[in-house]
């Protein structure tokens, strides 16, 4: 990230902002098609004007916002292969031999360290990866082309590992599956970050489209808490735990926001930046610990493999 903006760079380009035309970005007129979406991208955000007039002016398209469309790409696949072999696209959680797929991440087989992460490729039904594919095109896109697949991409994985993580140590006899860590960690990070800067956030129908994301958001979490206690189709082992997407909402509070509120700028001069890195860090570290040591401690009695 050695190409970021310091701290005193930034300091000088704002100082030198009543240098630049005083006519602000949205009033530019005679723009071709991309670039008009690439003003729509920077206002939908980006707080800063001076930051939208960087980004405007500085946004190539090269390279394009790949990691989103290529773990989209892949969910949806993974999701057809799996219909397919199972015979149902609906509510597919609810069939006998869901639990088999070797992407899964379950509790019996926590020690298959790639189920940490692959769970993501596995969704409940079509109506589960409806919202999620939805939710992170529209919202993780736009972040990308603003912030790179670096760091988009750091907040996504971040958000899937905790969220696999968090239900290890919070819902330890259930399974975990879809991307809904991800996408929540992205979502929240993106909410968090208008709220934070409401004055500087130009985005049309701000307010509107805050109520509808939260709405939706809330639709997809309460599904995921009524299926866990749902009577599960493969007992004793219940149906995939719903913690997940509160681990990706930690992570998007905490991580994500010093990510998106600092546009261009080296995360190594960010003390915040620190800070939640060390508590993420110590949050892996410890729910490594609890999964090698705290369930025979326990006895508890888990579900059989599938």
């Amino acid at each position: 990230m050695s190409n970021k903006r310091s701290n005193s760079f930034r300091q000088a380009i704002l100082q030198g902002n009543r240098r630049l035309c005083s006519k602000a970005l949205l009033e530019e007129k005679g723009l071709s098609l991309p670039q008009r979406l690439v003003r729509h991208v920077a206002y939908e955000t980006l707080p800063r004007e001076i930051d939208r007039k960087w980004y405007f002016d500085s946004y190539s398209c090269c390279p394009p916002p790949w990691f989103m469309v290529a773990i989209t790409l892949m969910e949806i696949i993974f999701f057809l292969y799996n219909g397919l072999a199972l015979d149902r696209f609906v509510l597919q959680v609810t069939h006998p031999l869901y639990l088999k797929n070797a992407l899964i991440y379950h509790p019996q087989l926590r020690a298959q360290a790639w189920r940490y992460l692959t769970y993501i490729f596995v969704h409940a039904g079509i109506e589960h990866l409806g919202l999620n594919v939805v939710l992170q095109l529209l919202v993780g896109v736009p972040l990308e082309m603003v912030h790179g697949a670096a760091r988009i991409g750091f907040v996504y994985v971040a958000g899937v590992v905790a969220g696999s993580l968090a239900v290890s140590v919070a819902d330890m006899t259930a399974p975990v599956v879809g991307s809904s860590g991800g996408v929540y960690a992205l979502v929240s990070a993106h909410l968090a970050n208008i709220v934070m800067n409401w004055s500087g956030m130009k985005c049309q129908l701000k307010l509107l489209r805050m109520a509808v994301t939260l709405i939706c958001m809330s639709i997809e979490f309460g599904r995921a808490v009524w299926l866990r206690f749902h009577p599960s189709m493969y007992p004793p082992c219940p149906h995939p735990s719903f913690v997940a997407h509160l681990g990706g909402v930690a992570v998007g509070v905490t991580l994500g926001v010093v990510v998106l509120r600092n546009y261009e700028q080296r995360l190594q001069d960010q003390s915040l930046w620190w800070i939640f890195a060390a508590m993420y860090a110590v949050f892996v570290l410890f729910a490594i610990f609890w999964n090698i040591f705290a369930y025979n401690l326990l006895d508890l009695k888990l579900p059989p493999p599938p």
